[in-house]
This record gives C-alpha cells, sequence and structure tokens, in this order.
C-alpha cells in the first residue's frame, strides 16, 4: 500500500559514455619581472624620556576611556533591568486587587 509506484520505461536506453578530454601540453613558466629597487628608510627619531612618557600617558588615557566606558554601559544596563523589575512588580501588584 506505502510502496512508491514507478511507470516501467517502454524503451532502454544506454547510459552515455564520456571520453576524457586530453589536457593542453606543458608551455615554459613565464619569466618573472624585475625587481624593483627598495625604498629608502628614513632615519628613526631616538626615544628620549619624554617621548616614552608621553605615549605611556596617551596609552593610560586610552585604556581608562575604554574601561569607562564599559562601567558605563553596566550601569545603564543595571538602571533599565531595575526600572522593568519595578515595573513589572506594580504590574503584578495592580492586578491581585
Amino acid at each position: 500500500m506505502l510502496q512508491p509506484r514507478h511507470p516501467k520505461p517502454t524503451t532502454h536506453t544506454r547510459p552515455e559514455v564520456h571520453t576524457p578530454v586530453p589536457l593542453p601540453e606543458p608551455t615554459a613558466p613565464p619569466t618573472p619581472a624585475p625587481m624593483a629597487l627598495p625604498a629608502r628608510r628614513l632615519p628613526l627619531a631616538p626615544i628620549t624620556a619624554a617621548t616614552a612618557l608621553a605615549a605611556g600617558t596617551g596609552a593610560v588615557l586610552v585604556v581608562g576611556t575604554v574601561l569607562v566606558s564599559l562601567l558605563l554601559a553596566t550601569a545603564i544596563t543595571a538602571a533599565s533591568v531595575a526600572v522593568c523589575a519595578l515595573v513589572l512588580k506594580s504590574l503584578l501588584t495592580s492586578s491581585k486587587h
């Protein structure tokens, strides 16, 4: 009853035989382009104590800014969850009356 019923083919067809396509003959690799001359390097300024102090101060300011923004995002999220909890509490207590 639940067996699939397929119509019987009226003609028998043979599967096609595919012949492989011959590969092209390998050719010689192209000659590489001449390399460009290396660019001249500019001399680096020596690192002094003032430079190190400025770089350290900048790094501390950037890291401090990122940490303060993360703390602020956490505080805003906590405040919004607290407001949602108060609203739900007031809705549940008003429905009991």
